[in-house]
């Protein structure tokens, strides 16, 4: 593919001297400038476009890949890929619970997590990492286990 050609300028440079006469006489530009500025925009949407299609086209095809691996890990650990899925079943009913407390402390300690910096470091060094590796170790569960979710109870 051939570089693109530089493009014109976005404004192009206009007289602001006066023109002879009383102005009203003197004829507009053509619509030439116009006609070109259009052709520019066109070919930069169409180019971005094609960018934009070969990007779906290259995520979808790791996407696709993807599965076939894990479709292809599950044939071969049917029984792994069953206790996953129990094993995240079980673990989101852990971090609804989690969830639970979690929100709970918030609302209760809104004032004192707004008002100290202490407090809201607290909360979050007691919450932040366990459901942030809760929430890792669910996501792997289920991508092991076939659903792209674990069920909630």
């Amino acid at each position: 593919m051939s570089p693109d050609p530089l493009p014109a300028p976005l404004f192009p440079q206009v007289d602001m001297a006066p023109a002879s006469g009383a102005g009203l006489d003197a004829a507009p530009a053509t619509g030439d400038e116009h006609t070109n500025l259009l052709r520019q925009i066109l070919a930069g949407v169409d180019r971005q476009n094609e960018l934009l299609e070969e990007l779906v086209s290259q995520t979808g095809a790791n996407q696709r890949q993807r599965m076939t691996e894990l479709g292809q890990w599950k044939q071969a650990n049917p029984e792994l890929a069953k206790s996953c899925r129990m094993a995240a079943e079980a673990l989101s009913r852990v971090q609804t619970e989690f969830l639970a407390t979690l929100t709970r402390e918030a609302v209760e300690n809104a004032d004192a997590l707004t008002d100290g910096e202490f407090m809201l470091t607290e909360f979050v060094d007691r919450f932040g990492p366990r459901l942030a590796h809760l929430n890792g170790v669910l996501q792997v569960l289920s991508q092991l286990s076939g659903s792209e979710t674990p069920e909630r109870r």
